[in-house]
């Protein structure tokens, strides 16, 4: 099993990059994120999955262990696949998306492709005592984070935006949330 790879971008598309180690080319899925801030050429360290298919041996990197030991959390829900686990990875930041499973919040979750309702149900209730069980503190604050994502999103700004700016606001209500990220997003502009 390849557990980790040390190597230099050499090529970034739509899937992942390909990961230069020694003149070998890993092809590596990875979050769409960590991608777009990768350059050609950047030396770097991916703690990997290998998913064993019949026809395919695909690598899945990360940068942080807890990155990847969530995912591998995923993808031990049944119907959950290293594909979907690594789109649920791209929604937002692990520990935000590991208060929504604990909390019982599946706003993040239905926002992946072929994720609905009762699958995103299913991953909480999987997941839910893994990580923390719900505690009330949490569960309000992962529904502040939800609200103000859904009302950057209205008001023009992407997904990622959104996200960036959320996971950097301070506040406890949806709507001092909003105010900072409105401010976060200002600044970033700037």
């Amino acid at each position: 099993m390849i557990a980790q790879l040390i190597g230099e971008v050499a090529r970034k598309d739509g899937r992942g990059i390909v990961l230069d180690v020694n003149g070998i080319g890993y092809r590596v899925h990875i979050v769409k994120e960590h991608s777009e801030k990768l350059a050609v050429g950047t030396k770097i360290l991916l703690l990997t999955y290998l998913a064993v298919r019949e026809n395919a041996l695909d690598l899945y990197g990360f940068p942080t262990r807890a990155e990847l030991e969530f995912f591998e959390m995923l993808i031990s829900v049944s119907g959950i696949g290293p594909k979907t686990a690594i789109a649920i990875l791209g929604l937002a930041p692990t520990d935000t998306l590991k208060r929504a499973i604990a909390g019982g919040d599946a706003t993040y979750l239905v926002k992946v492709s072929g994720i609905g309702k009762k699958n995103a149900e299913k991953i909480i209730v999987e997941l839910k005592d893994k990580l923390g069980g719900s505690d009330a503190a949490a569960h309000r604050l992962i529904g502040a984070d939800a609200e103000a994502l859904e009302a950057l999103e209205a008001l023009g700004y992407s997904m990622r935006d959104a996200r960036e700016s959320v996971a950097k606001a301070k506040g406890e209500t949806a709507q001092e949330k909003i105010r900072d990220a409105l401010r976060v997003l200002g600044n970033h502009k700037k």
